[in-house]
C-alpha cells in the first residue's frame, strides 16, 4: 500500500469508484399556447476511458538535465504547465490507473486546493485514497483498514499546492513535447524514502492534464490517466476528512 499512496499520487495510483453520474436536465412544464418555449438544457459531454501511455521513467535515473541548463523554449513550457497546475483550485472527473503489474482500474478523482484529493476506485476494489491537506491514508473499507502517510512525503503535493512554479519549487529534470502532450519530468531525492520520478502529462492542444506516472524508489511505475475533467462543480469538503477512529490504523 505504501507503493500505492506514493504512487498515487499520483503514486499511489494513484498509481485510481464509481462512474460519475451524467446529471440529466429535467424535462421543462408542458407549454400552454403563448408560451415561449423554454431552452433545452444539454447534459454535459462524456469522454470514453482515454489508454494511458506508459512511459518508462527508470531509464532516466542517474540521468535529467539540470533546470539552469533548460532552453528558452523548454522554459516556456514549464511555465505553462505551471499556470495551469495553479489554475485548477477545484476539479473532478474519470480515471484509469495501470500499476506496476499492468493491472487497469477505474474510478473518480475529486481535488480541492489546497492540499485535498479523494479517490474512489470502481467496485470491487474496496480502496478510496484521501488527503486532507496534511495526511494522506490508504481506505481499505472490506478491512476496515487504512495506511496513513504524510502528504509531504507524497508526490501528490505537487498537484495538491495552491500555487507552483515547476522551475522553482521543485526538481525539473525533463521537460519536452510534441504533437500531443507537454512533459515535465520531476526527480525527488529523500533520505530515508530514495529517489522517485514524477512526469506529468498536458495535453498540448486543449492544455488540461492527461496523466502523469510515478516510479517509486524500487523502480515500480504508476500511471494515471485523467478524463472527463470538471472546475465547475462545487465540492463538498466532508469527502476531504479524514476518520481516524473508525478505522485501524495499519501502519502500527
Amino acid at each position: 500500500m505504501a507503493a500505492l499512496a506514493a504512487t498515487i499520487a499520483a503514486s499511489l495510483m494513484m498509481s485510481s469508484a464509481l462512474a460519475q453520474a451524467v446529471p440529466v436536465p429535467k424535462p421543462a412544464p408542458k407549454a400552454r399556447i403563448g408560451d415561449t418555449p423554454a431552452p433545452q438544457v444539454q447534459a454535459p459531454a462524456t469522454s470514453a476511458p482515454p489508454t494511458p501511455i506508459i512511459p518508462d521513467l527508470r531509464s532516466l535515473f542517474g540521468g535529467g538535465t539540470p533546470s539552469q541548463n533548460f532552453d528558452a523554449n523548454q522554459k516556456a513550457l514549464a511555465g505553462k504547465v505551471s499556470t495551469y497546475l495553479s489554475s485548477l483550485q477545484n476539479v473532478s472527473g474519470n480515471f484509469v490507473q495501470v500499476g506496476p503489474d499492468g493491472k487497469r482500474t477505474t474510478g473518480d478523482f475529486y481535488i480541492q486546493k489546497p492540499g485535498k484529493i479523494r479517490f474512489e476506485y470502481d467496485d470491487p476494489s474496496p480502496i478510496a485514497l484521501v488527503a486532507d491537506g496534511t495526511s494522506v491514508v490508504v481506505l481499505d473499507r472490506r478491512l476496515a483498514t487504512q495506511d496513513v502517510y504524510p502528504l509531504s512525503q507524497t508526490p501528490l503535493r505537487y498537484l495538491l499546492s495552491d500555487r507552483i512554479d515547476l522551475l522553482r519549487d521543485t526538481n525539473v529534470v525533463g521537460i519536452s513535447s510534441d504533437n500531443m502532450f507537454i512533459s515535465v519530468t520531476i526527480e525527488e531525492k529523500q533520505a530515508l524514502v530514495g529517489t522517485s520520478r514524477l512526469m506529468l502529462m498536458i495535453g498540448a492542444k486543449d492544455n488540461q492534464l492527461k496523466q502523469w506516472t510515478v516510479t517509486d524508489p524500487q523502480g515500480y511505475d504508476t500511471t494515471v490517466a485523467v478524463y472527463n475533467l470538471d472546475t465547475t462543480k462545487k465540492l463538498d469538503p466532508s469527502m476531504f476528512k479524514i476518520d481516524f477512529t473508525n478505522y485501524q490504523n495499519s501502519n502500527n
